[in-house]
């Protein structure tokens, strides 16, 4: 099952579980996927921006694709490939195309500046990988310093056939969606599946864009997709209300270099991790965060049984 441009939905962005000693929790790997499954996922995206992938071997990378992927049946499963080299980056989509994944994510190298930059280094990653592995374009110049305008993301979607997703992680970026939306019905740009990262943060009217869906990590990804599945139903005020209550630990989460141990405190304290682990270098979460976190809970609790944590 190979990805299309007409993906939508929610393909959360799966944490790597460790246990305490640093080793991969494979229990926890099967209970993520389980759960993706029961929210309403519609695919799953292992091995992203935060996803630790720098933190494993090449050969631990693939076992956790491979993994949720068999674990996954018939829900596509996106593995995320970026590499400081095309061969590290041809090796590792090899092997997980190999054992069913749906297609890999591809993030932009820092050093890259100009228009002509951006796009022949994608033309020279399609080349690596081959022309018949989709690929999801990841967009966010937050992280990553590259900056592409909605003319340079038109043109990788035009020369390359293969560019089956924009992960949308531009910040602010809800003028970049209408645009890209606009290319489409006057004719000048192929439809491709438009999923949007930064945790959720603009999800609301995101999708009220344009944007097919979610490709994030929050911590409650059930949440995500109700939100999706409200908006297309046209139940915009309850959509609205639902992420509302939401936001405050949204905002918490997002926080730059704590936002994964959050995550993972809260994914354990909902019982989908054995541990929050991180592999080393990690944050941490002090006793003072960890109290923070738990208020957020419980007052998300109020509108939102779901945070009702033990």
């Amino acid at each position: 099952m190979l990805l299309t441009p007409d993906a939508k939905g929610v393909f959360p962005i799966a944490p790597t579980p460790f246990l305490d000693d640093g080793t991969i929790d494979t229990a926890s790997i099967d209970r993520l996927t389980d759960f993706y499954l029961e929210c309403g996922a519609t695919g799953i995206t292992v091995l992203g921006q935060l996803g630790e992938a720098p933190k494993l071997e090449h050969g631990e990378s693939v076992d956790v694709a491979a993994r949720m992927i068999r674990r996954a049946g018939q829900l596509p499963v996106v593995v995320g490939v970026s590499a400081p080299g095309f061969a590290a980056m041809r090796a590792l989509t090899r092997e997980v195309m190999e054992r069913g994944a749906a297609g890999v994510m591809i993030a932009p190298p820092n050093t890259l500046r100009t228009d002509d930059q951006i796009v022949g280094y994608y033309r020279q990653a399609v080349e690596a990988i081959g022309d018949d592995v989709p690929f999801v374009l990841q967009d966010y110049p937050l992280t990553f310093s590259v900056q592409m305008t909605p003319g340079v993301i038109r043109r990788i979607v035009t020369e390359l056939p293969s560019c089956a997703m924009l992960k949308h992680e531009d910040w602010p970026g809800l003028e970049k969606i209408s645009t890209l939306r606009g290319f489409e019905k006057d004719g000048s740009m192929r439809h491709i599946s438009i999923l949007c990262g930064n945790n959720g943060l603009f999800l609301d009217y995101e999708v009220e864009r344009g944007a097919d869906g979610a490709n994030t990590g929050y911590c409650f990804p059930d949440m995500l997709c109700d939100v999706v599945r409200l908006n297309a139903a046209g139940e915009r005020e309850a959509a609205h209300d639902l992420f509302d209550a939401h936001l405050p630990l949204l905002r918490y989460e997002q926080q730059p270099g704590a936002g994964l141990a959050v995550r993972k405190y809260v994914m354990m304290r909902r019982g989908l991790l054995t541990s929050a682990a991180q592999r080393k270098p990690a944050a941490t979460m002090s006793a003072t965060a960890r109290a923070e976190v738990d208020h957020l809970l419980r007052r998300l609790a109020r509108h939102d049984p779901r945070a009702l944590v033990d």
